[in-house]
């Protein structure tokens, strides 16, 4: 499997999205910018004023900048673990009709959800040259973290791929665990609105640490605590040989389920 077939995968898989709409790609830019007017302009508006009252201080666009840099986060990890983790019953008739790597199927969600990232991104970081918001060089690690962040995301999918497909239960498992852990996340409510017994149970969370890790950078323009996510980096490395591991163990036999 040639990086240009993986390529060409990704590229298919976006205009698929919406396909049939008279616009086509164009929504793949078009959707991120209206979700960042949505959360910038109006959602904020609301949620940071009940925030406000809870001893939460944000400026005017404050808590767009704190929802957005942790939703955005958000939804590249969610999307990559759902997608992978659907990947093999998603395309079992490709799976079927050509000789195609298993273990390689799954890149062209990484590059498709990437290029979906980028996009969103770069209207946020727009949105924030327009307010005035000051950037800082502490965002060069940005690429690192979020390379770190998708290859948990990666790993997690590609391992519960592997399961899914003798087990039929993941699939549907994992969409109900990601809608839980969105809300055990603080991606739209802050840290300090929940009793201090809460808040060490969400430190066991590792998106916690991958959404502080990004408000670090952007919002306070400094270094995030490198320990815990020096652990999930080995922790998405294990799970990605054991993922790789079970596979080649299992690839006949997953050949046959599907």
């Amino acid at each position: 499997m040639t990086p240009a077939l993986i390529i060409n995968f990704a590229r298919q898989d976006l205009k698929d999205r919406y396909a049939g709409s008279m616009l086509g790609g164009l929504w793949s830019f078009i959707m991120p910018l209206i979700n960042i007017l949505i959360f910038a302009l109006i959602f904020s508006q609301i949620m940071g004023a009940r925030l406000e009252s809870f001893g939460a201080e944000f400026s005017k666009y404050g808590y767009s900048i704190y929802l957005i840099s942790g939703i955005l986060a958000w939804n590249a990890f969610s999307a990559t673990v759902a997608r992978v983790t659907h990947v093999f019953h998603d395309k079992r008739n490709l799976i079927g009709k050509v000789s195609i790597r298993l273990d390689l199927l799954p890149l062209y969600i990484l590059l498709s959800e990437t290029f979906i990232f980028a996009v969103s991104f770069a209207f946020f970081t727009g949105f924030l040259l327009l307010i005035g918001f000051p950037l800082s060089s502490w965002w060069l690690a940005l690429p690192v973290l979020y390379l770190l962040q998708q290859l948990f995301a990666y790993s997690l999918g590609f391992l519960l791929a592997v399961f899914s497909v003798f087990i039929q239960d993941v699939k549907e498992l994992t969409n109900v665990i990601l809608q839980l852990w969105f809300w055990l996340t603080p991606i739209v409510y802050v840290v300090n609105i929940v009793p201090p017994g809460i808040h060490q149970l969400l430190m066991l969370n590792p998106m916690y640490h991958f959404i502080d890790a990004w408000r670090s950078i952007i919002i306070d323009h400094q270094m995030p605590d490198l320990l815990p996510l020096g652990v999930l980096t080995a922790s998405g490395i294990a799970m990605l040989i054991a993922g790789l591991w079970l596979i080649r163990k299992l690839e006949r036999d997953i050949r046959d389920f599907i």
